[in-house]
């Protein structure tokens, strides 16, 4: 008995020790971050986030238009990716859980996770902006081949195999009960799927589009080789924009103005922050969805 009470003071231990070093790390980067970015803020207070020009030559600083092509890259990718993951989490979930094709899949998804993002960028930039090129042609736009468009497909492609294996095990843990009772009641699969298995798994399988997303708003290299790098907010999904991300490794090295480096670096702490604000929104509603089931 003594011996258990030890080992459960030393795993809460343990637990608060971690609990401890997250909410530290987490300060720290905050912290750190804010008190860099104060002689940005201090000079263009909010105008630097409603301020659409970014001149270095002229010390003129403003968000707006890499906020926007965050937002529209990120959110877009995420569009575009919901239904591939959903599928392929329902296909290797319930319907070839296991097997050769099960394997075959799932290493094929772990693979693509694993590739390196400038991978990715170099193949956006020689095989899928010349196919986006002709689309624009096609549909009467002018024909970039990168921009906004480019870099979500892109972002697409490498954030589906985060959003599909959460989405897939969760779909695996539906408990057997629930659907083998549907199916006495005479439901038939797709009203199985429908009804029992997205309801169940719902906050799990949004859980896994929140990864996703927070993946797809950080992503650097392979956006910034093929988004157009433009400093003009952009008006269409297929105009050439910057990212917050593309934005900061493209000039870091370049910025020898104290201003110009804390204005970077607040672009960072508007990052930072934006993930934040939508972590906490998509916790909120995981534990609305939770309720719920």
């Amino acid at each position: 008995m003594k011996s258990s009470n030890g080992k459960t003071i030393i795993f809460r231990r343990i637990i608060l020790l971690s609990i401890i070093i997250v909410c530290f790390l987490f300060l720290a980067m905050f912290i750190s971050l804010l008190v860099a970015s104060f002689p940005s803020i201090i000079k263009f207070g909010i105008s630097f986030f409603t301020g659409s020009t970014w001149d270095p030559v002229s010390g003129q600083f403003g968000a707006l238009p890499f906020i926007i092509g965050t937002l529209l890259t990120s959110i877009t990718a995420l569009l575009i990716s919901i239904p591939f993951a959903l599928s392929i989490a329902l296909f290797l979930g319930e319907y070839f859980n296991s097997g050769p094709i099960s394997n075959f899949l799932s290493s094929s998804m772990e693979l693509l996770a694993g590739i390196p993002s400038i991978i990715y960028g170099i193949w956006g930039l020689f095989v899928l902006a010349p196919v986006i090129r002709s689309f624009q042609l096609a549909i009467g736009v002018p024909p970039l081949g990168v921009g906004i468009f480019t870099a979500s497909i892109i972002l697409a492609i490498m954030i589906i195999p985060y959003s599909a294996s959460i989405a897939r095990e969760v779909i695996g843990m539906v408990p057997e009960e629930l659907k083998e009772a549907a199916y006495s009641l005479g439901a038939t699969r797709f009203e199985v799927t429908k009804k029992v298995i997205f309801p169940y798994s719902g906050s799990g399988i949004f859980a896994g589009i929140l990864l996703s997303f927070g993946r797809a708003l950080g992503e650097t290299m392979a956006v910034t080789m093929v988004i157009g790098n433009s400093y003009d907010i952009p008006n269409s999904l297929f105009s050439p924009a910057h990212t917050i991300s593309s934005l900061i490794a493209n000039e870091f090295t370049e910025a020898t103005d104290s201003v110009y480096v804390s204005s970077l670096i607040e672009m960072g702490l508007i990052l930072f922050v934006i993930t934040i604000i939508f972590g906490i929104l998509g916790r909120f509603t995981i534990q609305k969805l939770s309720i719920k089931d």
